[in-house]
């Protein structure tokens, strides 16, 4: 079995070695960087756990974060990666090592010093990206077991958010960037109607999934087919709720700075005259 060379001792259990087969690798153990040199071999079987990071970028990053933070903090951060990567349908993009490292060091050490952050779009996420929530809640759960600190739910939020970003490639960002969207979007409904969506209700559930799926078309150019005597109908029939759609339409636009198809309007109408209709019955 071919041996790992060290490449640079980042504490006393995590190392960075390379491999002619895997290249680039984070070998984790207890002890594992304990007074050992540069070029040094160090056979496979020393290691409790290795990921690998082919990123350059993604190294760099790695080998700045790792000295900042304590041992016990690391060693449950790379046990949560752990069973988010078993319990995940899909790879994970290999950033979630430093994206999702660095938050939970700074979310652990930000408790610790009682500065708990709000996170204002748990509900949306939770509706939005069920399988990774669910994941997410599980990784809460073992570091508030593992730790001296007590992560609230809306961490389950942010953690949801850097999984569903590793499973689908995409960035972080515009994860967030939709999330805040729909938080706007929902908010000028409840303005409107002069209402508080439960959170928990059906109808709420049902608005941000259709949010999220019109948002979706928009970004790929989806079209989606416009029955034209509905459109007129809804227009005669739901003044309200159809100016409404266009309301959200328009915000869509500004935030996405894409066009959205006007057919888009007639099924937003139908979501909101549901809506409409429940309020007032």
């Amino acid at each position: 079995m071919e041996a790992f060379v060290v490449k640079k001792v980042l504490n006393n259990n995590v190392l960075v070695a390379s491999h002619p087969r895997y290249e680039e690798t984070v070998l984790i153990g207890k002890g594992i960087g304990f007074n050992r040199k540069k070029g040094e071999a160090i056979p496979q079987a020393s290691a409790e756990k290795m990921f690998v990071l082919k990123n350059e970028t993604e190294q760099e990053q790695y080998m700045k974060l790792i000295p900042s933070i304590d041992n016990q903090t690391l060693e449950v951060v790379i046990s949560a990666i752990e069973m988010i990567r078993s319990r995940a349908d899909s790879p994970l993009n290999e950033h979630i090592h430093v994206a999702l490292t660095d938050h939970i060091a700074f979310a652990i050490n930000r408790i610790r010093k009682g500065l708990a952050v709000k996170n204002p779009f748990v509900a949306e996420t939770k509706i939005l990206y069920p399988r990774e929530y669910e994941i997410a809640c599980e990784v809460v759960d073992y570091i508030n077991e593992a730790t001296d600190v007590y992560l609230p739910e809306g961490e389950a939020g942010f953690i949801a958010l850097h999984i569903h970003s590793a499973v689908t490639d995409k960035q972080l960002s515009e994860l967030s960037r939709h999330s805040h969207l729909i938080g706007q979007l929902i908010s000028t409904v409840e303005h409107e109607f002069k209402m508080t969506f439960d959170k928990d209700s059906i109808h709420y559930m049902r608005l941000v999934r259709h949010l999220r799926y019109t948002i979706d078309r928009v970004l790929t150019g989806e079209k989606v087919e416009e029955p034209e005597k509905l459109n007129h109908f809804l227009q005669q029939e739901y003044p309200r709720c159809y100016n409404l759609s266009w309301k959200l339409i328009k915000i869509m636009q500004q935030a996405l700075q894409k066009p959205v198809y006007d057919a888009e309007a007639v099924y937003l109408t139908m979501h909101l005259q549901r809506i409409q209709s429940k309020i007032e019955s």
